[in-house]
């Protein structure tokens, strides 16, 4: 129903995305997209790329005196480092020496892209593989973020650990138990997130973190973490178990895992169900404030492919940055000799990133739930749609059963 295809390099002219599928009159301004892109260039222990960019987003088509009008939404993202690799990067005739790259760094895509496209320089495979290319990812995740707001739909994140420290308070506890306050929204907690330069929620951990990232940077190597993305507002109903690829929890799994350098990721309690009781693992369903709703939120908000109307929440796992200042064994290509991998420009951590960029995916699956089940050609059918389900939804129930 919806889709969007990114292209672009990293060192290339610019990045690009084609948004499809959005109905008309949704209200789009390149101020919200940039708003988000600042956000995927913040977190301490960034490397020297984010003093170079500073992401801005063009819209080229797609929407009229700010409003969307049905035809794809085409988005440009300039990349400011092609002035320094114009030569290198240019899609015309070579007109410089350009170095063939022939050592490859364990951890990337360098080996098996040369592998997989018959490539002789490892270049090709480091421009397209890199995560520079989220950048597209965030800028349409954006698009489906405003669409889900017209809904009263919220996606937030908020990094768990980087290098195992964790926080005092688990407040990944407090939503497995549903201790929530019924007015919380999931931005909220990006709002407090965004406010800790490793978009954590507790100062002591983040004074911790800092300290350890120091570390890393001093011995050259690097760290990973976890991170937690919430979506509140997400109606009952989202989602099927009539065929595989149509259950919620399978779509929200492969868009996070998609993500560069994450390894795994798990909805509501995740791993952790497998070592306990099914008494401990389910969530009662309840009767508050006249609807149908659950006791607790172990499942994360998914039962059966289906979402439950309860918060969505998903557990991700990025591993530490594969390049490093203090490279590892490899070897080149051009003679199978034992080598130390090069390096290139990286971050030394990614984690605060990455858990935004876990909002835009969040956010881009649940628009394309959202309009296979409300779908209408405007904003305002889609919404007619929506409004005259939930308020019949719990009134049908109770009715079919009497």
């Amino acid at each position: 129903m919806i889709r969007f295809l990114t292209a672009g390099e990293s060192h290339g002219k610019s990045l690009t995305t084609i948004i499809d599928g959005f109905p008309s009159n949704l209200t789009i301004e390149e101020e919200q997209i940039n708003f988000h892109l600042q956000r995927r260039q913040m977190g301490y222990g960034r490397g020297g790329r984010m003093k170079i960019e500073t992401d801005k987003a063009e819209i080229l088509s797609g929407v009229r005196f700010r409003k969307t009008i049905g035809s794809p939404v085409s988005l440009l993202i300039k990349n400011k480092d092609w002035e320094n690799w114009s030569g290198k990067m240019t899609a015309g005739k070579l007109s410089v020496s350009v170095e063939q790259i022939t050592v490859p760094r364990p951890g990337h895509a360098d080996l098996v892209g040369v592998s997989k496209y018959n490539f002789r320089d490892i270049r090709n495979s480091i421009e397209r593989s890199s995560a520079r290319e989220t950048a597209a990812r965030v800028a349409a995740g954006t698009i489906a973020r405003i669409f889900l707001e017209e809904f009263g739909i919220s996606i937030g994140s908020f990094v768990e650990n980087i290098g195992n420290i964790y926080p005092e308070k688990n407040f990944f506890r407090n939503l497995t138990l549903n201790k929530l306050n019924k007015n919380f929204t999931a931005w909220q907690l990006s709002e407090k997130a965004d406010k800790s330069s490793v978009r954590v929620l507790e100062k002591n951990q983040e004074n911790k973190i800092i300290r350890k990232i120091q570390a890393a940077k001093k011995k050259g190597d690097t760290l990973g973490g976890t991170f937690v993305t919430v979506a509140t507002g997400v109606p009952t109903g989202l989602g099927s178990f009539m065929q595989y690829d149509r259950r919620l929890d399978a779509a929200i799994g492969f868009a996070m895992m998609s993500i560069n350098a994450v390894k795994g990721t798990e909805i509501g309690l995740g791993f952790n169900s497998a070592d306990i009781f099914g008494s401990e693992s389910h969530d009662e369903i309840i009767v508050k404030n006249g609807e149908i709703s659950r006791k607790t939120n172990r499942a994360g908000g998914i039962e059966g492919g289906i979402s439950t109307g309860m918060p969505i929440y998903i557990r991700s796992a990025m591993k530490p940055i594969a390049t490093l200042m203090s490279p590892i064994q490899t070897i080149n290509l051009k003679n199978m000799k034992k080598v130390m991998a090069r390096r290139e420009r990286s971050d030394f951590v990614a984690v605060p990133a990455c858990a935004v960029i876990s909002e835009a995916m969040l956010a881009w699956v649940l628009a394309e739930f959202m309009i296979e089940k409300f779908g209408g050609d405007s904003i305002e059918e889609t919404k007619d749609n929506f409004n005259n389900y939930v308020k019949k939804l719990n009134k049908r129930l109770v009715k079919n059963f009497k």
